[in-house]
Formats: C-alpha cells, structure tokens, sequence
C-alpha cells in the first residue's frame, strides 16, 4: 500500500490546537469523555455540543458524538460524525477506526477495509487492525490475502489471541483440522482465564473431526462446566462419546439436548441410534418415530427399518428401506439391509 503524502496529511493521534481561550473547551471534553465512560449519553452529549458551540470542528467533541450515537444504535448518524471529523483531520486514526467499526456494525464490509488499510499505511505494526483487515479477507473467502494479514498480525504481535482464532476459523473452513487446532490450542494457551467459551467448543470439534474423541471429551466438559446447557458443548460431548462407542453416556447428553429441544431431528436419531445399541429396542423405535413424524430423514428411516428388522418386522422394515432408495437407490447399505429383509421373508428363521 502507497503511503499518502506526507506534506498533505495530519500526524496519527493528533486533534487541531485548541485556541487561546480553549480551557473551557477542554474541561467540558474531559468532564463529557467521563460521563460517556460513565454511560451517562445524555450528559455526555450536551457536553460536547457545547464544546462544538465554543470550538466548531473540535475532533473530540465530533469523535465522543458519534461514540454516543452509536451507542444508541444509530449508525447512520455516528457515522456522519465521524465523516465530518476525518474531512477536518483526515487521519485522525481514532476518527478513522470509529468510521470503520460503524461501518463493520452496518456489514458495510468493503468501506470498512478501506479505512482499515488506510489506517496500516500509517500505522503497519497495528497487529489489532491487520486482524479485522485478515478477518474481513476471510468473510470475502480471499483465502491467500486473508492468511497473509493473519501472518502480519501474528509477527508483530505472535500471542495475539483474535488473530490465532481467526487464522484457525480460516484453517477450519479449509478442513484443514490439524492446523486450525494449532491455532485454537495456541489462542487457548495465551488465555489465561481459559474461559471462552466458543474457544474451548471449536478445540472439541477439531478433535470430533479427526476422531480423537477422547481429547475433546475434556474441551466440551469445561465448555460446560461454563454454560450447563450450552447445545453446541453438549452435542459436541453425545457424538465424542458415540465415537468412542460409550451409548450410555452419549445418550446422557442427547436427552439433556432434547429436554430443550424436543424436535430436534438429529438428536432424536441419535438418541435413537444410542438406544438401539443398549438393547432398548422399543425406546429406539419410539425415538425414530419422533424424528420422522416432521418430514423424511433418512438416519431416521434407516434406523426405524433397523429396530423393525430386530423385530421381525420385515415388510415394514422393507417399506422404510423403500423410502430411502426412492431417494437414494445406489445407497449400497440401504441395499444390503433390504437384501437380508427379503432373506429372511423367503427363509425365515425356525422357532425352537
């Protein structure tokens, strides 16, 4: 990026000299930042509209009334404030951050880069600013340019934890499991408190993803033990232990899912699979029953004809299995629970 002119632009952090008469006008902005710290807006507001009345153009009176408004949830007016401040100081890098973070807010993407990278060519060890420049490349899917801002952000500051937690989502969303839990791992070092939350349930899904099931077990765990009933922690922690052929406890954490989802589909399947496992065969039906009474699944229909087959139930199993191979009709184990359906309707089993 081409640094601006340099006899054009206003030095970083820097506010045009107050007048000679301007003690008043710097009290009122000092006592106006303190009532805004303070979330009283209102005092705040009237505050620094008299600093504009005494000092017209006053950068912190501009800054602190697009602070207020954006607080208030009025970008449109935020950002007109900080618009009018960086036509007067035009790398007011606090101006210039503000605007982009309004512009964020409003997922106005593309101006908010711009301002981010005009604020690197000023300041290019802003290892914070190359991480939302990194993060904005990575929502755009601009892979390479995203990793790129990842790697400056982490050499100047290479325990910055948002940006090993964006490079990770980057590596994550490339399957690339076995770096994105690099990432995550080192992000969760850095972490003193070791309490995020989502950070402890992404470090239990790259182990879910590459079936080391019992080193996410103690990730979804401490997830929550922060968050009782936290879905992801909880349907993270059914499937480590359904990888770990445990049913009786993964059934444990998918009836604490259902218990506030009732509906859910999948957890019913689960829950389903689960049961059929222990040998509760008629509690497995019912679960599969459930997931299919809103509409086709196909887990749910396989597992349905699986407890019908236990039961001798094979026309019926058979008729699950068709509804199936209506949809999917190369599915090969479909084909196969099917074949050994017709089996044993041809031959059933003597009865001693």
């Amino acid at each position: 990026m081409r640094k601006p002119d340099a006899s054009r632009r206003t030095p970083p952090h820097t506010e045009p000299a107050s007048p000679e008469d301007g003690s008043l006008s710097v009290k009122l902005s000092r006592q106006a930042n303190r009532w805004l710290k303070d979330g009283a807006l209102a005092d705040a507001d009237a505050a620094f509209k008299e600093v504009l009345e005494l000092e017209p153009g006053n950068s912190y009176a501009l800054v602190g009334l697009a602070q207020i408004a954006k607080r208030r949830g009025d970008l449109p007016k935020a950002i007109n404030f900080y618009q009018i401040c960086l036509q007067l100081t035009p790398y007011n890098s606090v101006a210039m951050l503000g605007l982009a973070d309004a512009y964020r807010s409003g997922d106005q993407w593309s101006k908010a880069l711009a301002l981010w990278e005009k604020h690197l060519e000023l300041h290019s060890s802003d290892a914070a600013v190359w991480t939302y420049v990194a993060d904005a490349q990575r929502r755009a899917q601009h892979w390479d340019k995203a990793q790129k801002a990842y790697a400056t952000a982490l050499q100047h500051d290479p325990k910055n934890a948002f940006a090993l937690v964006g490079l990770g989502y980057l590596h994550y969303d490339q399957k690339d499991f076995v770096r994105a839990l690099s990432c995550w791992s080192q992000a969760h070092a850095v972490n003193a408190s070791k309490t995020d939350l989502r950070l402890l349930t992404n470090l239990g899904n790259c182990h879910r993803k590459l079936k080391s099931f019992d080193l996410g077990v103690p990730f979804f765990q401490q997830a929550l033990d922060l968050q009782p009933d936290n879905f992801f922690a909880l349907f993270g922690l059914a499937d480590c232990y359904r990888g770990l052929r445990q049913p009786e406890q993964s059934l444990t954490y998918w009836e604490r899912i259902l218990a506030n989802d009732p509906h859910n589909r999948i957890v019913l399947t689960r829950a389903g699979d689960a049961l059929r496992q222990m040998g509760h065969i008629d509690a497995a039906q019912q679960r599969y029953e459930a997931a299919l009474e809103d509409g086709y699944d196909c887990f749910a229909a396989m597992g349905l004809a699986t407890v019908l087959k236990i039961k001798g139930r094979y026309q019926e199993a058979l008729a699950q299995l068709q509804t199936i191979l209506d949809i999917d009709p190369g599915n090969a184990r479909v084909q196969q629970i099917v074949g050994d359906c017709q089996q044993r309707l041809q031959h059933p089993p003597s009865r001693s």
